[in-house]
């Protein structure tokens, strides 16, 4: 029987762009739905009732839901083109950099939610946690894991394209390539990568669709 995979997601999403990545990085074959998130679909309610958010993965009418879970399903499912290490000790070391992601991403987001001193802050535990991933994650490094690019170097791709966009939107300045010049290495790096360069939103609709974002955060 054809495998059947679907997944919602949003453009100015970074996180339904990991998934794209990932699913072209192993040549997997999937139809791509586009959800309006301030009128949510009732497929999206359906399938993931809990959180009501994107990116959902559908594989076979069972759906998956937050990114860093489906970036492993869709390396567990589908082995070929792998992108975790095979050396057990590697591959745990990516499963942590993943989650230190993940769980310093919300400094990220209080940047562009919030205004003045607490702006301030966030600025500046941003540019702490940026010089953390520069020294300790990358180093040298072409990319995380290495020479190929890997899961980590997906889970943080967002620093390449969506960071540079939030930051303008939010007026303030986080990242500046001569401070990190392992992470800007990295960038470049990532965007030369063919599937990366041939699936990345529209910068200037991603600017349009965070200053909005901003302009309303600000005026509550």
């Amino acid at each position: 029987m054809e495998e059947q995979v679907k997944l919602f997601g949003a453009f100015p999403s970074p996180f339904s762009h990991r998934i794209i990545w990932a699913l072209k990085h192993k040549n997997i074959s999937y139809e791509y739905i586009e959800e309006d998130l301030s009128n949510k679909s009732q497929h999206l309610l359906t399938y993931n009732p809990i959180y009501k958010m994107i990116p959902i993965l559908v594989h076979n009418e069972k759906p998956i839901v937050e990114s860093t879970i489906i970036l492993e399903y869709i390396e567990e499912t589908w082995p070929q083109n792998p992108l975790f290490p095979k050396d057990p000790y590697e591959k745990a070391k990516a499963r942590f950099w993943i989650k230190f992601g993940e769980d310093k991403n919300s400094e990220f987001h209080q940047i562009f939610h919030k205004i003045g001193e607490e702006q301030v802050k966030a600025t500046e535990n941003a540019k702490k946690i940026l010089k953390i991933i520069e020294e300790q994650g990358l180093g040298d490094k072409k990319f995380f894991s290495g020479d190929t690019i890997g899961l980590i170097d997906i889970a943080f791709g967002w620093l390449a394209f969506w960071l540079e966009v939030i930051q303008e939107a939010a007026g303030v300045k986080v990242y500046e390539p001569n401070n990190f010049p392992h992470l800007q290495s990295w960038i470049n790096n990532f965007k030369q990568v063919a599937i990366i360069k041939e699936n990345i939103p529209n910068r200037n609709a991603m600017l349009d669709y965070f200053k909005l974002r901003r302009d309303m955060i600000v005026a509550l």
